[in-house]
Parts: structure tokens; C-alpha cells; sequence
């Protein structure tokens, strides 16, 4: 994730962590393991990773990074519900994420500014001009 934020222009990953048995077949990975991990990462905005209360439980050391609980969520085939937590992430300090596209944007690296706004930034005048459309129309 940290590599990422590095990128200029580098769209917003997102992802989940959980922790299970997995079933390998012909280099193919398969298992409710797998399933619950894809269905807590489609609860991932863009720029956050999650993960469940087993991956938690198992980790050696819970203070590389925080964690803040978002609470039981229920799943899909899964009997009980599953306490989800969002990894929290430092940004960088010069980091700004493009409100239309959603890319990350370097300060130090070639963006569009806001006409008016010094906190927000474009990848592009395209994105500039689709922004400013939205907010003629809102």
C-alpha cells in the first residue's frame, strides 16, 4: 500500500485480509476462506484495506500498524457475524487524492489546482472541467 501512494497518478487500491484454511487444486486457490476475504474487500473504498477479527487474532504483532474495529458485519454463507477492521494507513503529508478520477497526486508532481480551492487538485483539465460541472449542477 505504502509503495502505491508513492505512485503519481497511481489509482486507489483497496483490499482485506482474513485468515483460514484455503484448499490449493491445479495452482487455483478455493475455500470459504477465500470467499469471506473477497466479501470483506468489497466493503473496501478506495485507499482503505480491512480485515477480519481471525486475522487479527493471529498476528504477532498487532502494533506495526492501527486498527480501528468498524463493527459486526454478517456475510454471505458465513453462520456468524465477523468483526471488521480497517488498517489505518499514514498518508503522506503531500499526498492529495483527485475528487473525480480518485487518482493520488504528489503536491511536488505536475496537478491542475482548483481554480478557487488551494486544497484540491486534478490529475487533468478534463477532471477539472467534470468537477466544475458538478458543482454548477449541485
Amino acid at each position: 500500500m505504502q509503495s502505491a501512494l508513492q505512485e503519481y497518478k497511481f489509482l486507489q487500491i483497496h483490499g482485506a485480509l482474513h485468515y483460514g484454511k484455503v484448499l490449493k487444486r491445479n495452482n487455483s486457490f478455493f475455500g470459504s476462506t477465500i470467499n469471506l476475504t473477497s466479501r470483506i474487500a468489497s466493503r473496501a473504498r478506495p485507499g482503505i484495506f480491512l480485515c477480519s477479527d481471525d486475522f487479527l487474532s493471529v498476528m504477532t504483532d498487532n502494533n506495526v500498524c492501527s486498527f480501528n474495529s468498524l463493527g459486526k458485519y454478517s456475510f454471505k454463507n458465513v453462520n456468524e457475524e465477523k468483526e471488521v477492521f480497517e488498517i489505518v494507513i499514514d498518508l503522506p503529508i503531500n499526498l492529495y487524492i483527485d475528487p473525480v478520477c480518485r487518482m493520488i497526486l504528489n503536491a511536488e508532481e505536475k496537478h491542475v489546482s482548483h481554480p478557487s480551492n488551494a486544497n484540491i487538485f486534478f490529475c487533468s483539465v478534463n477532471c477539472l472541467d467534470i468537477y466544475l460541472k458538478k458543482e454548477i449542477v449541485i
